[in-house]
């Protein structure tokens, strides 16, 4: 497949995460030079680590300090915008229904770039609380005059409409074997966090490895397992 050839890429994200805002910010230079469709797809990320029994990076004392330390270097190294928020993690749920109450009928599930960047920016700009009600209720007005301003209708995001499209999101994150965020999938591949960027990249191009080392580099019998 050429580089002319339109390919949809879908970004699973949750706003909660720090590397979801950086893979979000750095992904247009990721794909320069493709012919792409991408699709924004917001889903709980708490679901996913729970279904997997995972915990989150801030959930572990040691890895907490390192995720904090380690995000704020990658944003200083990349030339992107990131400044934690006053209290970090916080229930995303609001925002990801805000973000899903700017949804169209025909992507019932998505969010635009534009709604996605809100989303973001609200929590790693300017180091503020993001379940703040007040910054919360500023930004659903924002949002809610930009779908005014676009003739498109808006749901409520307390409603049971919007509360099902990010059910159905995050079950279709669990129907592919997401286990994190953020995770890009194209051609039936998924990329999983920051770092991954690249790889996401030399796929697009075409690089030969993924002919072959994609699948041999999973096949390999485990020697332990704990329980």
């Amino acid at each position: 497949m050429t580089n002319t050839e339109l390919r949809e890429i879908t970004f699973h994200y949750d706003p909660i995460s720090p590397y979801a805002h950086l893979a979000f910010e750095c992904l247009p230079l990721a794909l320069m030079g493709h012919s792409v469709a991408v699709r924004y797809k917001p889903v709980l990320f708490a679901a996913l680590l729970k279904a997997h029994g995972q915990l989150g990076p801030a959930e572990i004392p040691a890895k907490r300090d390192w995720t904090y330390r380690q995000v704020a270097w990658l944003g200083h190294h990349h030339g992107v915008r990131l400044e934690l928020p006053a209290a970090h993690p916080f229930n995303p749920l609001p925002l990801l229904r805000l973000g899903l109450a700017c949804a169209t009928d025909d992507a019932p599930g998505d969010t635009s770039r534009y709604v996605t960047e809100q989303l973001f920016h609200h929590v790693w700009h300017g180091g503020q609380d993001a379940a703040d009600p007040a910054r919360l209720a500023e930004l659903q007005a924002r949002l809610q005059d930009h779908m005014v301003q676009r003739g498109k209708p808006w749901s409520p995001p307390d409603g049971e409409v919007v509360k099902q499209r990010l059910r159905a999101n995050t079950d279709e994150a669990m129907a592919l074997g997401l286990f994190g965020v953020p995770s890009v999938v194209v051609d039936g591949r998924v990329f999983w966090g920051f770092d991954a960027l690249p790889m996401l990249r030399a796929h697009l191009e075409g690089d030969a490895w993924f002919d072959g080392g994609w699948d041999a580099a999973a096949q390999r019998p485990e020697g332990v397992r704990r329980r």
